[in-house]
């Protein structure tokens, strides 16, 4: 048995040969000994599954020492070999000297890495999970059993059959008064089709008509509104009067008050009146009515409401437009241009209307996405701005009109917050932001479209309510109030006390100033009045005083003057309209001096209301 050094296995593996043939594998590691006998047969080594004890010490020690004596002869076998391969190799050298030496080959270089590439790795955080679970309650549920035989099917099969039967029967004279019906439809409309085609037509022409008989009719009015001057204003004193033209009436309104009146701002002999009622006791309908000086026998446009109009206000850019104010606390658009007698656009409960009647309506500048805007002032004390956005009314709360140091005890010792009725409002000409608002309780508040939770300044203006309050529309400082406690007052808004009062004896039911003079402005009373005021010609009375309405019960509720035209439209508590025209003396200007041009525009008319302020005014208001 031979032994020789370990071959690719562990140093502490052995190969042995026996005499047999069979390659034996002993391994001595710490007393362990693993063997393993591979057969040769056909030139292959089967590893075979026997396995021997492990040896003893002694039989370890003669194996190393037959391992060494091994190693001893194969060194002596290697350095034989060594020295043949030498002399082989020495041979070798000489035949490479005699041939010529390779030329050498170049030394490659490497190359340096440009992109400074550095590989690193990083590991993110994972997101934590989280559950959510919800519990609803049960559906409830039912438990229903039955059993189905065949003569339940039979009879369930037997009334459906009955019924379809009797449907039928039902639908056949149905079906033939349907035709009939059909017919009768499709003639009518076609009837109705051809009316409206020929009335169209016609429509133009015959109000084209209309007003031409109406011209002939009224002819002395017309040739009174277009002509006629009073010549006795030359003896008068200053003083001057009202020629009555038109009245305007209409068999549907006879008893309802006139309760709004604005002038159409595009088409100047236009006007629209508001129709409602001022008694609580006696609210009923109200309807809208445009006329035209043209036609004083019938309206241009009519519209119905169900609650009674309280305001309205024509828009300046878009003529065709009229917003309205009911009792009801609804505002409306309604359209010119649709024939429809129901409005464009309403509010409603939804839409934030107001609790308590709407008493002013005004239309303001477009907003920044230029939709239609307009404010609104009501007794449930609430500032409204009104946007049409989408073809719907969408509302703002701008101001409420909060009473200072009026708290009422609520339950559970809750303080409760009083609010002011307001009655009219006005903005300014020039400054977009600021406005006034007259009360119920006869406070005046200078608002801010920028402050809704306070004011910029309280007049305590009237002791009755506050009817009707307006800026001058020359003057940017100066603007008048009128009330039920028969005053009208002339303001600086700079100065918390009036600059004139004037007493009329009377309710005044509305003021006005005029458009042509900054001087002048006139006011209705509920005693049938109407007074028409010149500072510049008699700043402690009115230049005109006259009895518009003869009966003793019909009171003056509104008054308007023409933007062109030199006449004032005066609506009634009777449902009447009076159409009447300023004398020269209460329409007068600067006279002509020789060789001098009169000085005209909105400067003189600024100057000539600061010098009678000035008169008025303290000295340290004055600097």
């Amino acid at each position: 048995e031979r032994t020789y050094k370990p071959v690719s296995y562990v140093d502490q593996m052995a190969i042995h040969f026996s005499m047999d043939g069979n390659l034996i594998l002993k391994d001595s590691d710490e007393g362990r000994r693993q063997n393993a006998r591979l057969s040769i047969e056909e030139g292959k080594f089967l590893k075979t599954q026997s396995f021997l004890p492990p040896l003893e010490d002694s039989a370890i020690i003669s194996e190393e020492a037959e391992i060494k004596d091994a190693e001893s002869t194969e060194d002596a076998q290697a350095a034989g070999e060594e020295e043949a391969e030498e002399a082989g190799t020495a041979e070798v050298a000489e035949a490479a000297e005699a041939e010529e030496p390779p030329p050498p080959r170049p030394r490659e270089r490497k190359l340096a890495n440009q992109f400074n590439f550095i590989e690193r790795a990083s590991k993110t955080l994972n997101n934590p999970l989280r559950e959510r679970a919800c519990q609803s309650e049960p559906t409830p549920c039912k438990n229903f059993s039955a059993t189905a035989n065949q003569w339940e099917i039979y009879d369930a099969y037997v009334e459906e059959l009955e019924k379809m039967e009797k449907s039928k029967e039902k639908e056949k004279p149905r079906a033939h008064i349907a035709k009939k019906e059909e017919k009768r439809k499709d003639r009518r409309s076609t009837s109705l089709e051809s009316q409206s085609d020929d009335i169209t037509k016609v429509s133009k022409a015959a109000k084209i008509m209309e007003r031409m008989v109406n011209q002939n009719t009224f002819d002395d009015i017309a040739q009174d509104f277009k002509y006629f001057e009073d010549a006795s204003d030359e003896y008068r004193d200053q003083q001057g009067t009202l020629l009555p033209l038109w009245k305007f009436q209409y068999d549907k309104t006879k008893r309802l008050a006139v309760t709004a009146i604005s002038w159409n701002p595009k088409y100047k002999d236009l006007f629209a009146v508001g129709y409602g009622s001022y008694d609580f006791m006696k609210q009923s309908r109200g309807m809208l009515l445009l006329y035209t000086m043209k036609n004083p026998s019938f309206p241009e446009y009519v519209f119905s409401s169900e609650s009674g109009i309280m305001c309205l206000d024509i828009h300046s850019d878009h003529p065709h437009l009229v917003a309205v104010g009911f009792y009801d606390g609804n505002v409306a658009i309604y359209s010119l241009k649709k024939p429809s007698s129901q409005p464009s656009y309403r509010s409603s409960a939804k839409l934030g209307k107001h609790t308590d009647p709407v008493w002013q309506v005004k239309w303001q500048k477009d907003d920044m996405d230029n939709n239609l805007n307009f404010f609104s002032v009501s007794s449930d004390g609430r500032i409204v701005s009104w946007t049409l956005v989408k073809n719907e009314l969408v509302h703002t709360d701008v101001i409420k009109l909060s009473v200072e140091g009026a708290t009422m005890q609520g339950p559970e010792g809750l303080q409760l917050q009083t609010l002011g009725c307001g009655t009219s409002f006005d903005f300014h000409k020039k400054i977009d932001y600021l406005f006034l608002v007259g009360t119920e309780e006869g406070k005046i508040y200078k608002c801010s479209k920028c402050y809704s939770s306070q004011f910029l300044d309280v007049f305590e203006a009237h002791h009755m309510a506050v009817d009707a309050v307006s800026w001058n529309p020359y003057h940017m400082k100066v603007f008048i109030s009128c009330s039920s406690d028969w005053t009208v007052k002339i303001w600086d808004h700079t100065i918390k006390t009036p600059m004139f009062i004037y007493d009329l004896n009377s309710a005044v039911g509305d003021v006005a100033w005029s458009p042509y003079s900054s001087t002048v402005f006139a006011a209705v009373t509920n005693d049938g009045k109407a007074h028409v005021f010149d500072l510049s010609v008699n700043k402690y009375e009115a230049i005109c005083t006259q009895v518009v309405v003869a009966k003793k019960k019909n009171k003056i509720t509104h008054v308007r003057f023409n933007p062109v035209y030199p006449v004032v439209i005066i609506g009634d508590d009777r449902g009447h309209v009076t159409c009447l025209k300023l004398s020269p003396n209460l329409r007068r200007m600067p006279k002509e001096k020789k060789g001098q041009e009169v000085k005209k525009g909105p400067e003189v008319e600024i100057a000539k209301l600061d010098k009678l302020l000035n008169l008025v005014r303290e000295p340290a208001s004055r600097a």
